[in-house]
């Protein structure tokens, strides 16, 4: 073991500065109690000092208590360290630099007023959290086949890879399934794949907007995007939106204000779970073409569908070229496999490589051969038929269950399609209030409130199900009930 050790050639011995370095390594809790440190032979050739110098410091750690030497096994940092030293303060002379003292940027200062990304909750909590889909129904032992598959193949598996843009298969196959599935327009030279739709945003925000441009948003919508693009230096433009999805007149109204970019939600709008109709989505590509604007299709849960019948893309509507279509395996398989994609228009491609690329280089390779694999051999669209069957049932669990529970006090937006709907309790009572009394009860509840730019979502909550079982999920409406019965 190496210990980072700083001695000088001053006045002061070294046996004495040695004494000080590791007693203020032990007190700042950088040596833990019980942990083991380097022989003195060792550690004299790591210092390139005496060995006795050594000896003499060890035999006074020993002997304030600080170190115990054990016969046969070695020098060990003392259990139970001296009642005269306060552990809590750093000793004299060591001192850390207030983090006021830092300025962040423009960027750093939004996220430092983002708040918190995601609140903890107890294990024990029925947790109505949205995005989760069900880890227990995923196909691991067929995912742990194909990634021993890859990962025995090459000793190649462990460089770096001369492709960016991401596993050339793996591209080949989702542009296969877009095309197919959502009626997309693209080949593999159009996708990149990143890090989830997150990075996604990310990118297309610093690659296309700049500070002071105008960037229209659905409101309420997904603050992981609005508050990226207000790192980013935006003026936010919020757009209502009402049963047929965002207010596409609203922007025909912004005259004399160019917008630079829209970012929506058509497939299933976040929190509403309301669908773009086909004449809205018409509606915004026209807007779009006329303002010269670029539209951030984030195709949301587009997976799981219940009542309706699909209708395709955006992108796939799209003539002008001005839609750039974001998706994810997140929500589909699961959140750690942190493999997303992007697929630009013609001419883009290579300035978004080159983005990815200077953001983190390349997306793991081996999970993106497992992946390719697992959509081009069927897996993937045999879970997502499983995971429909299986979301339905639960979402008709989560709705007759509030209907039972609440009656005509509950509105249920969204239930159409998704892993999550919107329930608006007509209570009266204060959405933080809700909370906390379903959290007495044992209950996770997501408020709506923070999703809204402009204010709204009183009485609303997010309510994710996919996770959940039947009976989870009409427990957790039972004990709902009971922290609401007061109201």
């Amino acid at each position: 073991m190496d210990l980072a050790i700083t001695l000088n050639d001053g006045d002061i011995p070294l046996h004495d500065q040695l004494y000080k370095e590791l007693r203020r390594s032990i007190l700042l809790g950088r040596l833990a109690p019980g942990q083991r440190l380097p022989s003195t032979r060792a550690l004299s050739a790591s210092l390139r000092i005496s060995r006795a110098t050594v000896v003499q410091s060890f035999a006074q750690l020993i002997g304030e208590g600080y170190l115990e030497a054990r016969r046969g096994s070695g020098t060990y940092v003392s259990a139970q360290l001296p009642d005269r030293f306060d552990r809590s303060l750093p000793p004299q002379g060591v001192e850390r630099a207030p983090s006021a003292l830092i300025e962040l940027s423009a960027f750093g200062e939004e996220l430092r007023r983002a708040g918190p990304l995601e609140l903890r909750v107890s294990a024990r909590a029925v947790n109505f959290r949205d995005g989760r889909p069900a880890f227990d129904r995923f196909p691991m032992k067929t995912w742990r086949k194909l990634i021993a598959r890859h990962s025995c193949a090459s000793a190649a598996m462990l460089d770096y890879t001369s492709d960016p843009a991401g596993h050339r298969p793996l591209r080949e196959a989702i542009a296969r399934y877009l095309s197919r599935a959502r009626a997309v327009r693209c080949q593999a030279d159009d996708v990149v794949i990143v890090g989830g739709s997150q990075q996604a945003i990310d990118l297309t925000s610093r690659l296309l907007i700049d500070r002071g441009d105008a960037v229209a948003i659905e409101d309420p919508g997904y603050p992981g995007a609005w508050r990226n693009f207000l790192a980013q230096g935006a003026r936010l433009v919020p757009v209502s939106v009402d049963e047929q999805g965002v207010r596409v007149d609203r922007l025909f109204e912004q005259r004399g204000r160019t917008i630079r970019l829209i970012y929506v939600t058509p497939s299933h709008q976040f929190p509403t779970g309301v669908t773009l109709s086909l004449r809205r989505r018409i509606e915004l590509l026209r807007w779009a073409h006329r303002s010269g604007a670029i539209v951030l299709e984030d195709d949301y849960d587009s997976a799981f569908r219940y009542a309706e019948r699909p209708i395709p893309a955006l992108q796939g509507l799209d003539e002008a070229g001005c839609v750039i279509y974001v998706g994810t395996f997140s929500k589909v398989l699961f959140p750690a496999l942190r493999i997303g994609y992007v697929v630009v228009p013609r001419g883009l491609a290579d300035v978004f490589i080159r983005a990815k690329a200077y953001s983190d280089r390349q997306s793991p390779l081996v999970e993106q051969y497992a992946l390719a694999d697992f959509i081009d051999e069927g897996h993937f669209e045999r879970h997502l038929r499983r995971m429909r069957r299986l979301y339905e049932r639960r979402r008709d669990t989560l709705v007759a269950e509030l209907k039972r529970a609440f009656g005509d006090r509950v509105v249920i937006r969204g239930e159409s399609a998704g892993m999550h709907l919107l329930a608006r309790f007509a209570l009266g009572v204060p959405n933080d209030e809700l909370v906390r009394r379903a959290a007495r009860e044992g209950v996770s509840l997501s408020s709506a409130q923070p999703l809204y730019v402009c204010g709204g979502g009183a009485g609303e909550f997010v309510l994710g199900f996919a996770e959940l079982d039947e009976e989870r999920i009409a427990e957790g409406v039972r004990r709902l009930a009971c922290a609401f019965s007061a109201v």
